[in-house]
């Protein structure tokens, strides 16, 4: 049996180099240029390359592997960025990816890698009046590509090209895991096979995932999602909590926009907004019936680690046990991948090859 092993460029804070190991996928390197994140990795892989910046490696002298995945920078495709689209200066680096793995195929004659992941935010499908997706698209199969006749990108489809075969799928955190993620975060993967036709059997097929490890503690942030019975029937206080859309609060105040700022409100039983790097993550929590003696406060790392699927106290500490600040943590969750998300396409890969 050949040994799966994985290379994870914008690596982050070890995301998919986690989800591989947990379904036998050995991570063999690494890049990533934030130092907390690397920290961190380190912590958890120490037997992990670490490559540093993207711009200085040579794809035809490092390991080849099975596996490249890269969540490429989002701040020029993100609806909340600048939007100038893969001409920016930080979503552009995804071309440095693309020829990384170039080198290595050129390297290898083709062998290595088998397969490549891409991750980003749903803004890619809209960015440049949708024309970077479409230029995603035609820089792994190298060819051209017709817009869809409507002119919007679905939230799943395939490609074929010069013998790659390509799917991508919109993938929301709030439906994956076991329990599922109570946090709304809508993300693009993208899966290309160099060498076979398994993409979409990577990315379409229905699989059981392993289950998150249940926690516990002081800390411990309830699931949004309440079972509607009432103080009487349970004998013990129901704990509500309501999240905020902290960034519609701010634009809808700053706008007079009443109805938009009523909105900014969550509902019991609503999913958490997105986690973002430097944003506030607020929510309300108060008893059923002890409303008055409620509170609103930010959620800890911690609660943002379970939030993505994480084990406990993942950004905690780094290498050398070194104690990684609050904001660096928060930064580094809210830049993450949902790990449900990453398993589930880590679990086809090592099913299909």
């Amino acid at each position: 049996m050949t040994l799966l092993t994985l290379g994870s460029l914008f690596d982050g804070i070890g995301v998919f180099p986690l989800a591989a190991s947990r379904y036998g996928i050995i991570p063999i390197w690494a890049s990533e240029v934030e130092k907390a994140p690397v920290s961190i990795t380190k912590r958890h892989f120490p037997t992990m390359l670490h490559l540093g910046d993207i711009t200085k490696i040579d794809g035809g002298k490092i390991p080849p592997v099975h596996i490249i995945t890269f969540g490429s920078p989002c701040q020029n495709l993100s609806n909340l960025g600048t939007r100038e689209g893969l001409a920016g200066s930080q979503s552009s680096l995804f071309y440095q990816a693309l020829r990384i793995i170039e080198e290595m195929r050129c390297a290898t004659n083709g062998t290595y890698p088998v397969i490549a992941v891409w991750e980003n935010v749903m803004g890619a499908f809209s960015s440049n009046n949708r024309m970077d997706f479409k230029a995603v698209l035609e820089s792994f199969i190298n060819t051209k590509i017709p817009m869809p006749a409507s002119g919007v990108w679905a939230n799943a489809g395939m490609v074929r090209g010069n013998g790659i075969d390509m799917c991508w799928r919109l993938l929301d955190a709030q439906y994956w895991g076991i329990p599922t993620l109570a946090q709304r975060r809508r993300r693009i993967f993208l899966v290309a096979d160099f060498r076979g036709k398994r993409a979409r059997e990577i990315l379409f097929k229905a699989r059981n995932l392993q289950s998150i490890p249940a926690s516990g503690g002081k800390d411990r942030v309830s699931s949004p999602n309440t079972s509607g019975i009432s103080v009487k029937e349970t004998g013990r206080n129901i704990p509500i909590i309501r999240p905020f859309q902290e960034r519609r609060m701010r634009s809808a105040a700053k706008d007079k926009n009443e109805t938009g700022f009523i909105g900014s409100f969550g509902k019991t039983g609503d999913p958490f907004p997105t986690l973002l790097a430097g944003s506030v993550n607020l929510f309300s929590f108060w008893y059923e019936g002890e409303e008055k003696d409620g509170f609103i406060r930010q959620l800890t790392p911690l609660e943002c680690e379970r939030l993505m699927g994480l084990p406990e106290g993942w950004t905690a500490y780094g290498d050398q046990d070194k104690a990684i600040s609050d904001y660096a943590r928060y930064k580094a969750l809210g830049n993450s991948i949902a790990v449900p998300c990453a398993e589930y396409i880590m679990a086809g890969i090592a099913d299909s090859l």
